[in-house]
């Protein structure tokens, strides 16, 4: 019996940096807004025929709010169709946003690495800039990231 291969994608989320500054609430990216975009932009960008296809494996498996780094599982068959209908995405919500691949692999294990990485890297950046003001609270949010990461399956 032949294995399912899927394809992992990490990917960075940038928002529009206007839009923190003007006093409307924030976007916060989730793992249900980031799900439904994509599928949206599936859809108008593939079809139906398209969409059907592709959701046979994909799932966002991991989104971290702080940090804007997220976990996109597809299907080996499908990854370039998802992967084509992200980059078409130009808002989530009423937030215009921008997506960028940080890394792609074929195994789960070498996608943590990556995701690991980066959030690690993106963290000590959010500490240094922050310096003294960075709270318990978010210290905590992301070790628990961190931590969610490091417990990823299929």
């Amino acid at each position: 019996m032949v294995g399912f291969k899927n394809r992992y994608m990490v990917m960075e989320v940038f928002l529009d940096p206007n839009k923190d500054h003007m006093g409307n609430d924030p976007i916060i990216i989730t793992q249900f807004n980031l799900s439904k975009s994509i599928r949206d932009s599936i859809l108008a960008n593939f079809g139906e025929c398209g969409l059907a296809s592709s959701l046979n494996s994909f799932q966002v498996k991991y989104v971290n709010p702080i940090t804007k780094v997220c976990i996109i599982r597809a299907s080996r068959q499908e990854y370039q169709k998802v992967w084509a209908a992200i980059i078409m995405i130009t808002s989530i919500g009423n937030c215009p946003v921008v997506f960028n691949l940080l890394d792609l692999s074929g195994s789960i294990k070498a996608c943590k690495d990556a995701a690991l990485k980066c959030e690690e890297s993106k963290f000590e950046h959010c500490k240094l800039l922050a310096g003294i003001q960075l709270n318990d609270d978010l210290k905590q949010h992301m070790q628990n990231c961190l931590e969610k990461i490091k417990v990823l399956e299929h």
